[in-house]
């Protein structure tokens, strides 16, 4: 199963590598199919899956913040697209920092391999966000800002859920809306 998702993420870094065409002045081609995103969530519920399935490692050293994963559509809609992309990008560098914390507490190779590769995700979302003219997020000092909605959870497998749901509900909406993914569509 590693090696699967192995090839897959090879073969989207060579995607994007051809996208951004490193070394070129280039700006990059936005990246605008959802099969991207759908890839990243079927490998993090891997990761919930294999987290479920494992005796290992279920609770945390000490409970960690993650983004609120509900949506309330009416509260999205009025949202800019600028705020939309500062709540998912807040939410990424949480879930990065959460799931960092995760690694540290197993020990299982095989978990392992499954959080590393929920980081690397995470990276390349932030990637195909950027490709999308969506300003990579800066944490203020000591954290995130004061408006962004967070729980904490004290469980790997609450963790990787709220990764799942994050992914399934905020970035996807951020990412089908986007409005260069649009632009002479109408």
């Amino acid at each position: 199963m590693f090696h699967n998702s192995s090839r897959g993420l090879f073969a989207f870094l060579l995607m994007l590598l051809e996208w951004t065409k490193p070394g070129l002045s280039n700006p990059l081609r936005p990246i605008c199919d959802l099969r991207v995103l759908k890839h990243f969530i079927e490998e993090a519920r891997d990761a919930e899956a294999a987290m479920l399935a494992c005796k290992e490692g279920r609770g945390l050293a000490e409970p960690v913040t993650v983004p609120q994963t509900k949506v309330d559509f009416n509260v999205w809609e009025r949202k800019t697209a600028l705020e939309q992309a500062q709540e998912v990008q807040s939410g990424l560098w949480l879930l990065n920092q959460a799931i960092g914390s995760l690694r540290t507490s197993v020990t299982n190779t095989a978990l392992h391999s499954h959080i590393d590769n929920s980081l690397r995700n995470i990276f390349s979302i932030g990637q195909v966000l950027r490709s999308l003219n969506i300003q990579e997020y800066t944490p203020p000092a000591g954290g995130v800002a004061g408006g962004e909605e967070t729980w904490r959870v004290s469980s790997a497998s609450e963790l990787l859920q709220v990764h799942v749901n994050f992914l399934r509900g905020k970035v996807h909406l951020l990412l089908s809306n986007a409005p260069i993914c649009h632009q002479g569509s109408s």
